[in-house]
């Protein structure tokens, strides 16, 4: 790809961030209705800053964060190997959440929707640009009408742009939420899309629309599975058994997130990057559900599953 393709956004996805994080706030607060997001903004040293809205201790929400963050400038070593670049500059913003309801019977969540450029070192010219993000739901009781709602509305909005989005997108998804030094899925998946660039019959405004339809949509695929099970009754041993599942949330957030590692590895800050660990989690030594109970049917459909025609 040459230049001559690429049209930076920059201005324009920021704004879309901005307003993406506040929409979805405001449905979260909606639901949770006891406590609202603790807002700091903060700014980065070099280039860059951010939003972090964090919320705790509520009746629906034990803990989330929606987070918008902005970095840039010369693009680290570890990065540029990666990339298989030389020495660069770099742009690269975002929307990032994770919300960890109270119940057991409520999933958690993760979703995020980022852009990046990448300039020459000497002219500062515009030499790559990419899309990435998704959503993805990890349950600790499985809810087939649930993982079939979460999928098909991200399934619809792929569908307004290319048919060939939801298959793939899944695909991906299913791929690299997996805990692979445990062989199992981190939940009923969604959509996850990265190093998506503009190309002769693909624009970075056709990518843009998508990305913001992505965003926007994801309340209407979280919001009301949230609702319909923030309410239900639960016991100590089904609250145990979310906090050994939150334990392997735990895992692949450290050891497999390429989010997490790149926020590090560009000097992030540390609290809003780690702001997706759960309130209380825990590591009980070789456990194993016991076979026929609810908590074991969830093992057995942490893998790649067909939910709209479960």
């Amino acid at each position: 790809m040459t230049s001559k393709n690429l049209t930076s956004i920059k201005p324009e996805f920021t704004n879309f961030v901005s307003d993406v994080q506040q929409h979805i706030c405001d449905e979260l607060e909606a639901v949770e209705g006891t406590q609202k997001f603790l807002i700091e903004d903060w700014e980065r040293e070099g280039f860059g800053g951010g939003s972090t809205r964090i919320i705790a201790d509520g009746e629906v929400i034990e803990k989330g964060g929606v987070n918008v963050s902005t970095v840039g400038g010369p693009l680290p070593e570890a990065m540029q190997q990666k990339f298989e670049v030389p020495e660069s500059e770099f742009f690269a913003t975002g929307v990032s959440l994770v919300i960890h309801p109270r119940n057991p019977f409520a999933p958690t969540v993760h979703a995020n929707y980022r852009y990046f450029e990448l300039y020459d070192k000497e002219s500062g010219e515009l030499r790559d640009q990419w899309f990435g993000g998704g959503a993805d739901m990890t349950p600790y009781y499985l809810f087939p009408e649930d993982a079939k709602h979460f999928h098909q509305v991200h399934k619809e909005v792929c569908d307004r742009f290319d048919p060939e989005y939801y298959p793939t997108f899944k695909a991906e998804c299913d791929t690299y939420f997996f805990n692979h030094h445990r062989e199992e899925a981190r939940g009923i998946g969604g959509l996850f899309f990265d190093y998506q660039r503009p190309h002769e019959e693909r624009s970075v405004g056709d990518l843009f629309e998508f990305a913001k339809a992505a965003g926007f949509a994801f309340t209407d695929a979280y919001l009301p599975i949230l609702k319909k099970r923030k309410d239900y009754d639960y016991n100590k041993e089904q609250r145990k058994w979310q906090e050994i599942r939150r334990g392997r949330y735990v895992e692949f957030n450290l050891i497999h997130d390429r989010g997490t590692l790149f926020g590090l590895k560009t000097k992030g800050r540390i609290e809003s990057i780690l702001m997706s660990l759960p309130p209380q989690v825990r590591w009980v030594y070789d456990h194993h559900p016991e076979p026929g109970s609810p908590e074991a049917e969830l093992v057995e459909h942490l893998k790649p599953i067909d939910w709209i025609n479960y």
